[in-house]
């Protein structure tokens, strides 16, 4: 055993590591794919929806990076609502994450499917099946199989193969981008379409679709992967500052990709286009790619088909390791079965939940085969996860203050509650019906939960549930509130924009406040403790 030990501590991760894993994980499909999603939604203020998706998961974020520096651990997201609320609450949040992970890799192998099935060259007319109106078909699922498959295959050996592969193409996912910026800024920019009444100027469609854009076109999808870090917190190098700087580095980085690569794709549209089918209308099946050639920019367009191999490749694979250290924490509770947590004692790695990772993905991907689709599924099964973060970090403030905080964030009474408004608002912005379709897929975790709680004999079962009953009836008033609510959002405009936002504020602070005053003295703070005692302090 002490062998063994000795053999992972010689895989830890760089800083540099940490960033280019971060990076590797947030430039996947999302650039490929979001900018021109986001401006059929909301047009030239798209731009205005990246910076509000980066505020809303720059603010998660930062309440994160407290709680990863004080429990560095594989899976650490997955486990930290459980330290205060009960295994109820956990399981919840664990499962919302890992329905958000293990949605991810068919969305990348989907991304680099759907750019395959483009390619305008004759010898690649076997690929041109693969997508019909921006669905994957059957044929083309067997491409997306193979794609899960080497996600998987790539992780299965260890830390310091996934370490390799992700500096490796993260120096390339940020190369590529920035190239195709400069090159459509200089050979066919329009800054007319910004304005042209022609085109309905910067708010075509009003501001309601700045919002919704921010989580339907996969611009909170894009942005989230930051937990990549915190799940692999037990295998960085110098954790206590590591952490925290791989992410806010990470972060910068690609909100200024993001916003200049919308920037220029709202540019680069010729006007004849616009003219004709308006924002709304814009079709593409692989947008940078399309405007390449339409720029006849032809090196450009090989590089973006090369690139929508790696960038999806790189992102897939860093979140194979999320995935699977996720669903293999989930296993600690006595919830889910041990096996699935099993580490493999010679590379260090949960081959057992990556396998059970694949096969679920697949299974995924054959249901929802449509790239948009999957991304508000991620999005919404995210944010829902991300909610208990600042509730359990206030809690731990004013329950647990002699826990070691290696980074302690400054007014956390401020930036926590503000997060989980955000977050609740980015929730309700994914539209009717899409909300309740999640928090239903949510639920199906719930029969495993109570199925073991029998097995252990519903000890404390009262106790635990009044720990998530906060969580319960929050789910709840987002379903129905989200029926009702005004007609951009798909509600039954019982209530309209934008008096539904006034709405949610205020329910996201009571029930925020609620959460706070739910904690328990949980059998799980144990465990917490032994993670935190081995933490290094300021």
């Amino acid at each position: 055993m002490e062998k063994n030990t000795t053999k992972v501590k010689k895989t830890k991760m760089s800083l540099f590591s940490v960033v280019m894993l971060a990076l590797s994980s947030i430039i996947g499909s999302g650039w490929l794919f979001g900018s021109w999603e986001a401006a059929k939604i909301s047009g030239p203020a798209a731009i205005i929806s990246w910076i509000i998706g980066a505020i809303v998961i720059g603010s998660i974020a930062y309440v994160y990076i407290e709680l990863g520096t004080m429990f560095p651990e594989s899976g650490g997201m997955s486990k930290y609502a459980g330290y205060t609320h009960g295994p109820l609450l956990g399981f919840i949040a664990s499962w919302a994450n890992w329905v958000s992970l293990v949605t991810l890799l068919p969305i990348e192998a989907v991304a680099a499917v759907q750019y395959m099935s483009s390619w305008p060259w004759s010898w690649a007319s076997w690929t041109h099946g693969f997508v019909a109106n921006g669905t994957v078909t059957t044929i083309g699922l067997f491409a997306v199989f193979v794609f899960i498959l080497i996600f998987t295959l790539l992780n299965y050996w260890s830390v310091n193969l996934l370490t390799r592969f992700t500096s490796l193409t993260s120096i390339f996912k940020l190369v590529v981008p920035s190239v195709t910026i400069i090159m459509l800024l200089i050979s066919g920019f329009h800054i007319g379409n910004f304005t042209n009444a022609n085109f309905g100027g910067f708010l075509p469609y009003g501001t309601a679709p700045i919002f919704a854009a921010t989580t339907v076109s996969g611009i909170i999808f894009s942005y989230n992967a930051f937990q990549t870090v915190i799940n692999v917190g037990d295998e960085i190098t110098n954790p206590k500052k590591n952490i925290w700087r791989g992410i806010v580095i990470a972060l910068l980085i690609s909100i200024i990709i993001y916003v200049m690569l919308q920037f220029t794709f709202i540019g680069a549209i010729k006007p004849s286009m616009l003219a004709k089918v308006g924002w709304h209308g814009i079709n593409f099946e692989s947008p940078f790619a399309d405007l390449a050639i339409m720029l006849n920019i032809h090196w450009l367009v090989i590089l973006l088909y090369l690139d929508a191999f790696v960038s999806p490749f790189g992102t897939g694979v860093s979140f194979v390791a999320s995935t699977s250290r996720t669903l293999a924490a989930m296993t600690q509770t006595g919830h889910l079965p041990k096996f699935l947590g099993k580490m493999d004692k010679k590379w260090g790695t949960p081959r057992i939940a990556m396998v059970a990772n694949f096969v679920i993905s697949c299974i995924l991907v054959s249901v929802f085969k449509n790239w948009a689709i999957l991304a508000s599924v991620i999005s919404t099964s995210t944010l829902i996860a991300y909610l208990t973060g600042p509730v359990t970090l206030v809690a731990l403030r004013k329950h647990a203050p002699e826990f070691k905080r290696p980074v302690r964030i400054n007014i956390a009474d401020i930036i926590a509650p503000f997060a989980f408004v955000l977050a609740s608002l980015a929730i309700y912005w994914a539209m009717w019906p899409t909300t309740v379709e999640v928090i239903l897929v949510i639920a199906l975790g719930l029969p495993f939960y109570f199925f073991y709680e029998g097995k252990l004999n519903w000890k404390d079962s009262k106790k635990k549930f009044n720990g998530s009953l906060w969580m319960l009836v929050y789910l709840a008033f987002m379903s129905f509130f989200s029926y009702i609510g005004s007609t951009p959002f798909h509600g039954q405009n019982w209530i309209h924009y934008p008096f539904d936002f006034v709405v949610i504020i205020i329910a996201s602070l009571l029930f925020y406040y609620w959460g706070v005053n739910s904690y328990q003295n949980t059998e799980e703070m144990a465990h917490a403790k032994l993670v935190n005692d081995k933490v290094k302090p300021n």
